[in-house]
Parts: structure tokens; sequence; C-alpha cells
């Protein structure tokens, strides 16, 4: 079905601007649909990627425009802790099994069985927090791409003594596989719990770096990824990804 929106805004803005602003989908994706000729203001196709919507003017996206923008599906997850994020191993839980009517907080249809919704960016089976599944590329591009610049907000709950020169190390002194860690955040919350903001994922990176200054994980959950909040989604329990939200992710 073919989507049709009227500029109700006081000055004249650039199309891909207004529709990222709007949720409906990221700028990089309107100059895709323009480009393809699959945007059209009071019934003319528009060719120019630079074209402004004027105040009062209708915008409509084809019928194939939106079937492109709704192919993919992304779920926002609280993953419990003894549930792996991808293709489990012989006697593992893989935390798409939570993707049910029973589970689902808020409006949406749970995506069927046969619908492939692998993990954008792994979180370990004892780790817990923020999770996203989803079949949609540019989703996962903008989160796990070459070019994502995306940060992840972590808490951490850690036994042994935390000093400033290890807080020191963890923000700047340690290599992992042979190679340079990125600069990394890390603060004290509390006596034993840290906050760590990292913009890469190594395997297990987090224990492994607190392993390296003898400190010991004994609770990690991820909060946030980019613009995205776990906020109070209870554990166990999922919902859809908005188009607000997905547009803040892509960009």
């Amino acid at each position: 079905m073919a989507f049709s929106k009227t500029y109700d805004g006081d000055a004249p803005v650039r199309i891909n601007k207004w529709l990222g602003q709007s949720g409906v989908c990221s700028r990089r994706e309107a100059d895709a649909l323009i480009a393809d000729g699959l945007v059209s203001v009071d019934g003319e196709v528009v060719a120019d990627a630079g074209r402004k919507l004027e105040p009062g003017q209708t915008l409509t996206l084809s019928d194939r425009a939106t079937a492109q923008l709704a192919e993919g599906v992304t779920i926002v997850m609280h993953k419990p802790m003894g549930y792996v994020s991808g293709q489990p191993e012989p006697n593992k839980l893989p935390a798409v099994r939570l993707v049910t009517d029973n589970n689902r907080v808020g409006e949406g249809v749970t995506p069927a069985d046969e619908v492939s919704l692998p993990p954008i960016g792994r979180l370990d089976e004892d780790s817990r927090g923020l999770l996203l599944l989803s079949s949609d590329g540019v989703v996962a591009k903008a989160v796990i791409g070459p070019e994502s610049d995306l940060d992840k907000e972590y808490l951490v709950r850690v036994t042994g003594d935390i000093t400033e020169k290890k807080l020191k190390i963890l923000r700047h002194g340690l290599m992992l596989d042979g190679r340079q860690l990125k600069p990394a955040y890390v603060s004290r919350m509390e006596s034993f719990r840290l906050k760590f903001i990292l913009r890469e994922g190594r395997n297990r990176q987090i224990r492994r770096m607190c392993e390296m200054v003898d400190l010991e994980v004994v609770d990690l959950i991820r909060i946030r990824i980019g613009p995205l909040k776990l906020d109070n989604l209870p554990e166990g329990k999922w919902r859809m990804l908005t188009p607000e939200e997905r547009a803040a992710l892509v960009g």
C-alpha cells in the first residue's frame, strides 16, 4: 500500500531529511528510493535527490517503496542469561525461542517460525540485556557493519580490587588477540560496579579485559546500542523496533 503524507511545516525542507525526521526511512534510503523513481510530490515523480518539499505539498511513496521498507523485521529483546544469541550448539537455547506471543510487549505481529532473525551483534550466554534480532540488512549494517560508529553501553559487576591504575589500563592499555583495542570509556559506578562504553565487539571482550587486570565479571548487562536503550523492557520479553528507532539507528 502506498504511503502519503502532507508536509505541514513552515519552511521548505529536503525530502530525504523530512522522511528521516518522520521515522519513515533513513536519509540514505530516501535517496535510493528517489533514484529509483519511487517518490512523488503532488503526483509528480521526484527526480532530484536535493529537491525540497514545500509547505502543504503531499509526498507519496509507491507500493514498491513501502514494500521495500517493510521487508526487514527487527526485534528488540531483553535477553536473559542462559540463552545464546546465534545458532546454538547441542543443548543450548537460542534467544529467538523467546520470540512468542506471550513474551511480546506492545503492538505488532509475532514473526512466523520460518522467518530468519539472526542476531545483530553477540551477547554471550552468561550475559543479559539488549539484543537485536533482525532480517533488516540496513539495520545490521548500521549496527555491526565495518563503517559503524555506534557505541554500546554495559553495566558490569565485578569482584576484585578496583584501582584507578586498573581503570586507566582498561580505558587505553590492552590488546586482545594480538590487536590493540580501541579506547574505551570505563568509569566506576558503585563499589563493585563499572560502566563500559565500547565501539567494538570482540569475543567476550569485557570479561577478557577485566581478567587482564585481575577483576572477575559476575554480572554483565548491555543497556544501550547507539541511540537505542533497553529502558524498562522486562527480562525475557521483546518488542518491535519502531520506525523512529530504526531511523535513528541507520542515520
